[in-house]
């Protein structure tokens, strides 16, 4: 497959693929920001490997890939703990990673960030919260909403570079 046929490709998956892997990647990380990374390099891998992909099952393909990846970042994650715990660190309180002070800011992250989804107008407004907060599919949201599909995943990738935009600025402002 030559490089523009390659590239041609890529741009296909990631329109046609794009939300189911970033769904996928949300519910195996459980955090929205490391989800869209992983998805990212999900697309990169796909298309470093694409001559090597058979043609079979392209969803199955990008999932497998997506999963591999969550579950890489998240061996990563709990080896980086262990390790500090090896080193001897000093001990974190009995609570551990999940005390008072990380939970009230894991709150109050997700707040900021339903604050966020509920400031977007319509026709975003709805589907984010829908998707980003309470974790349904665009099907899902379709179904409940009666909102043609394709219609319901392009207001979630609009709502989804809205909510980009607006956390980097209140980031820059902070």
């Amino acid at each position: 497959m030559g490089e523009i046929d390659s590239k041609k490709k890529l741009i296909e998956l990631m329109n046609q693929y794009k939300n189911l892997v970033f769904s996928v990647c949300l519910k195996l990380t459980g955090d929205y920001f490391t989800a869209e990374d992983i998805t990212q390099e999900t697309f990169i891998s796909a298309y470093q490997h694409l001559s090597e992909f058979d043609g079979q099952s392209e969803k199955a393909w990008l999932c497998r890939i997506a999963s591999n990846k969550c579950v890489d970042y998240l061996r990563q994650a709990e080896r980086r703990a262990v390790a500090t715990a090896e080193e001897e660190m000093p001990q974190e309180t009995s609570e551990g990673r999940d005390g008072p002070l990380e939970q009230f800011i894991s709150e109050d992250v997700m707040e900021r960030f339903r604050c966020s989804c509920n400031e977007l107008p319509e026709p975003y407004k709805t589907p984010a919260i829908l998707h980003f907060d309470k974790g349904l599919t665009a099907k899902e949201i379709s179904e409940q909403t009666e909102v043609p599909i394709k219609t319901v995943q392009s207001q979630i990738y609009r709502a989804r570079e809205m909510l980009k935009k607006k956390i980097r600025k209140e980031e820059l402002l902070a």
